[in-house]
């Protein structure tokens, strides 16, 4: 399935999987094509944090994330560690927006330091060698010196980097609230126009 609108996920090793499942949810019932990476660390966690037990092979992890978002045949495509043929991993075919939520500090290390070790950093340095958006969503506390230099470093390639810390002002009623003022923010940035929470000084009358 092609489609002009298309994005790349990865999700690592970092707690904020709801951040994650809710955005796929999001940009896979607006219609966009969904390129899906999942580590290791992130399956682990999404177990913990979630109901969710998403198969090991790509494949099949690619049918249940299908079925579980009803996304339509060919709209989301799943990718091993090692994928190096998949569109991800090339300049030519790769989305021009990718967004890693949530981004351990370990990939974060990898992506500033251009490792490109697994599909998930690759994928990353073809987005920053082709000059396209790069969005990277941290949740850690506190940050290290090493952190926020790697943070610095990327930021000023024009990286967005963007710490899953939500603000209160919509007044949230309960955690889902939360979760969507995040990925109210990511998706502003991916151009994706889909207002889940009230805008600064819109919200009340």
């Amino acid at each position: 399935m092609k489609t002009e609108l298309s994005l790349t996920l990865a999700i690592t090793g970092a707690s904020g999987m709801p951040y994650a499942l809710r955005l796929m949810d999001v940009v896979l019932a607006s219609g966009w094509q969904l390129h899906l990476l999942v580590s290791s660390a992130a399956k682990v966690v999404i177990a913990t944090e979630t109901d969710l037990k998403i198969p090991a092979k790509p494949e099949a992890a690619e049918a249940f994330l299908t079925a579980h978002f009803q996304a339509k045949p060919g709209q989301l495509r799943v990718y091993g560690k090692e994928d190096w043929f998949s569109p991800v991993a090339s300049g030519s075919a790769a989305p021009k927006t990718m967004v890693i939520c949530p981004c351990s500090t370990g990939t974060l290390s990898a992506v500033a330091q251009g490792a490109s070790d697994n599909l998930v950093e690759r994928a990353a340095d073809v987005v920053l060698k082709e000059q396209g958006k790069l969005i990277l969503v941290p949740r850690e506390s506190p940050l290290s010196a090493i952190h926020l230099e790697n943070m610095l470093k990327l930021a000023r390639l024009g990286v967005t980097i963007m710490p899953a810390a939500p603000g209160f002002y919509h007044e949230p009623k309960q955690v889902s609230d939360l979760v969507d003022f995040m990925v109210a923010r990511i998706l502003d940035h991916i151009g994706l126009d889909k207002t889940l929470v009230p805008r600064w000084g819109y919200g009340k009358g």
